[in-house]
């Protein structure tokens, strides 16, 4: 059997499981540690709905990879359109796999429990980050302006509906009834 090694950017985006779902954890309190800010609002879940905890994987997972790429780019010759690329696919099967996992064993097993909702943020890092290593080492790469207007679109996306939810299940707090930053009564 051959052993492959991995070289450093792929080591990082292994190393970006656990940082990943640390960052993550952290970021679930944030709006409510920093006072219930509109504009942390944009950054950090503004109450229990799957899709607000999304946010979770969003900012860090975004960051982790673009802050490697903008400082490494040269000294490891990063194929600009093969990391982007991977990065797009950790990204969108990470946001995926929550609702997914969460809509799954909820239905299924008709029970909600914290560890299990801990355990989905780890498993759909995990899942993201390992696909997008995959894709990175073996894919052809999609054209990288491509996929920055897909992040665009996918940051505005999650903009728009912090402030203004489609009023479905996903974008529901299941504790409040409540969308998005809904005005307080």
């Amino acid at each position: 059997m051959r052993h492959e090694s991995l070289w450093r950017p792929e080591r990082w985006i292994v190393v970006g499981i656990p940082l990943l779902f640390i960052a993550g954890s952290i970021m679930h309190f944030l709006y409510n540690l920093l006072w219930e800010s509109p504009i942390v609002g944009l950054l950090a879940p503004v109450n229990e709905s799957i899709w607000e905890h999304s946010k979770m994987v969003l900012w860090p997972m975004i960051l982790w990879w673009l802050l490697y790429y903008a400082f490494q780019k040269n000294r490891y010759q990063i194929d600009k359109n093969k990391w982007f690329t991977g990065v797009l696919t950790a990204l969108l099967v990470s946001l995926a796999a929550m609702p997914l996992l969460y809509y799954f064993y909820t239905g299924a097993f008709g029970v909600e429990l914290l560890w299990v909702d801990i355990l989905i943020l780890l498993l759909a890092v995990a899942l993201g980050q390992l696909l997008g290593l995959h894709v990175y080492r073996h894919g052809r790469g999609i054209q990288a302006n491509y996929i920055l207007v897909v992040f665009a679109l996918v940051i505005l996306l999650f903009m728009l509906f912090t402030y203004w939810p489609p009023h479905i299940p996903l974008f529901q707090d299941g504790m409040t009834g409540g969308y998005g930053l809904m005005p307080r009564a």
